[in-house]
C-alpha cells in the first residue's frame, strides 16, 4: 500500500485524491449488479492505513459505506472513511449510512460527488457536520460524477441515460451496399462493447436491425449481466423465429410496440416476451413516451444499438445523452453503403447535433470516440 501511495504522490495525486481512486476501483466491482442504484466504494483509513472497504454490491443490498464498516475488524474511531457519493440519510430498502457512520465515531468523510436524490442531496453532509464529524467534499468530483452518470440522469429525470453506439468504417459505413455489417469492428471493440452491455441495464434496437441481422443481444463476458433486450417494433413484425423471441424466457424481451394485433400479442406473451404499449409519432414509436415508460419501470440506461433509422429518430426526438463510436481502417465506398444515422438529414451546418467533451482511444486496430450529445434548444422535436 505505501508504495500504491508513493505512486500515487508521483502522479500529482493528493492524499485523500489517492484514497478517494481506491474508493472508486472499489466502486467499479458493482458494476452490472446495482441498476437503478449508483455505483458507490468506500475506503476507510486510519493512521495512515487502509483498514477496510466496501462497495454496493446488489440491488437492495447494503451500500459501500456500512459494507466497509461491517467488514472492519478494528475500531474506526478517529477514522476516516473516504465515499465516492454522499452518503444517504434516510431509510429505504437499507438504513440510512449517516446514522452507522456516527454510531462508529469516526473523525471524518471525505465524499467524491453530492448525491441528486431529493431525499439525500447535502442533507447526509448536514447531519455529519452537525455530529461534529469533519467533510471534505468534491475530491475526484468529475471522476466520481462520471462513475454514475446514469444514475445521475435517471434521479433526476426519472428517465433513462441512452447510449448511442455505433461501428463504422473509415468512409462512415455501417454496412455495405448489400447490407453486411459482419464484422465491421475488430474483436478487442466487440469485447468493450460487451462490458458496456454488463454495466448499462438495457440495449435498446429497431426491428430492422433484427429482422436482417437476427442478433441475440446479450452480454457475453465470464459473470456477465444480460441487458433488457427491447425492441422497438411499431406494427409487431418481429420474427416468431428469431433469437430474442425464442430465448425470451432465458434473457428480458421487452417489445415497444404501437399495434393491437391480438393474434401476434399472445404469440409473444406466450413465448415470454413483455409487450409495452406505446404512443405513435409521424407512425413510429414516440420515443420519448417510451423512455418515460422505461423509466417507470426503473430502467435507468440503454445501449442504443440502432439501426441507423431508429438512431435518427433517437436523436430527432432528444433521448440520446452520450454517444460511442467505434471507427475501423477500413473503406466500403459507393453511394449504397449505410450511414450509421437514416432520415433525410439537416439542411443548414448549424442544424448539427453537436457532440462535445469527447475523448479519443485505439482499442485493439480501431479508434473508440466518446461525448456527449448537445441539442440546439431551437431544433423542432
Amino acid at each position: 500500500m505505501q508504495q500504491s501511495m508513493e505512486q500515487s504522490i508521483q502522479q500529482g495525486m493528493t492524499q485523500d485524491e489517492h484514497y478517494m481512486s481506491l474508493a472508486i476501483k472499489e466502486a467499479k466491482k458493482g458494476i452490472g449488479k446495482v441498476n437503478p442504484n449508483p455505483l458507490v466504494g468506500a475506503i476507510i483509513v486510519k493512521n495512515g492505513k487502509v483498514i477496510s472497504k466496501g462497495h454496493h454490491a446488489v440491488y437492495g443490498g447494503y451500500h459501500a459505506e456500512r459494507n466497509a464498516i461491517l467488514a472492519c475488524k478494528e475500531s474506526m474511531e478517529g477514522a476516516t472513511i473516504y465515499v465516492t457519493l454522499e452518503p444517504c440519510c434516510h431509510y429505504g430498502k437499507t438504513p440510512p449510512c449517516t446514522q452507522i457512520i456516527i454510531e462508529h465515531k469516526f473523525a471524518k468523510v471525505v465524499v467524491g460527488s453530492i448525491d441528486p436524490n431529493p431525499l439525500v442531496a447535502r442533507q447526509g453532509i448536514e447531519i455529519l457536520k452537525e455530529h461534529q464529524i469533519q467533510v471534505v467534499e468534491g475530491i475526484l468530483e468529475q471522476e466520481c460524477i462520471h462513475l454514475n452518470n446514469a444514475f445521475f440522469h435517471y434521479i433526476q429525470t426519472k428517465t433513462p441515460y441512452v447510449v448511442m453506439k455505433y461501428a463504422m468504417t473509415l468512409d462512415g459505413k455501417i454496412a455495405t451496399k448489400t447490407g453486411k455489417s459482419k464484422w465491421i469492428s475488430g474483436e478487442t471493440s466487440r469485447k468493450n462493447v460487451h462490458e458496456l452491455r454488463n454495466r448499462l441495464a438495457a440495449i435498446m434496437v429497431g426491428i430492422e436491425t433484427v429482422c436482417i441481422d437476427n442478433p441475440s443481444l446479450d452480454c457475453r463476458i465470464e459473470n456477465g449481466n444480460h441487458p433488457i433486450r427491447i425492441i422497438c417494433d411499431t406494427n409487431l413484425r418481429l420474427p416468431n423465429e428469431s433469437i430474442v423471441v425464442q430465448t425470451a424466457k432465458q434473457v428480458p424481451t421487452w417489445i415497444a410496440t404501437c399495434s393491437t394485433d391480438q393474434e401476434k400479442r399472445a404469440y409473444f406473451l406466450e413465448a415470454g416476451c413483455k409487450i409495452l404499449d406505446i404512443h405513435q409519432k409521424d407512425g413510429r414509436i414516440d420515443l420519448k413516451h417510451l423512455m418515460k415508460v422505461l423509466g417507470e419501470h426503473q430502467v435507468d440506461s440503454i445501449l442504443l444499438e440502432g439501426g441507423a433509422t431508429l438512431h435518427e429518430a433517437a436523436l430527432r426526438q432528444q433521448i440520446v445523452q452520450a454517444i460511442q463510436v467505434y471507427i475501423a481502417p477500413k473503406i466500403f465506398g459507393g453511394q449504397l453503403g449505410k450511414t450509421p444515422v437514416a432520415g433525410i438529414g439537416i439542411e443548414d451546418v448549424e442544424q448539427a447535433y453537436q457532440i462535445v467533451n469527447l475523448t479519443s482511444k485505439h482499442i485493439g486496430e480501431d479508434i473508440l470516440i466518446e461525448g456527449e450529445v448537445e441539442y440546439n434548444v431551437h431544433r423542432d422535436c
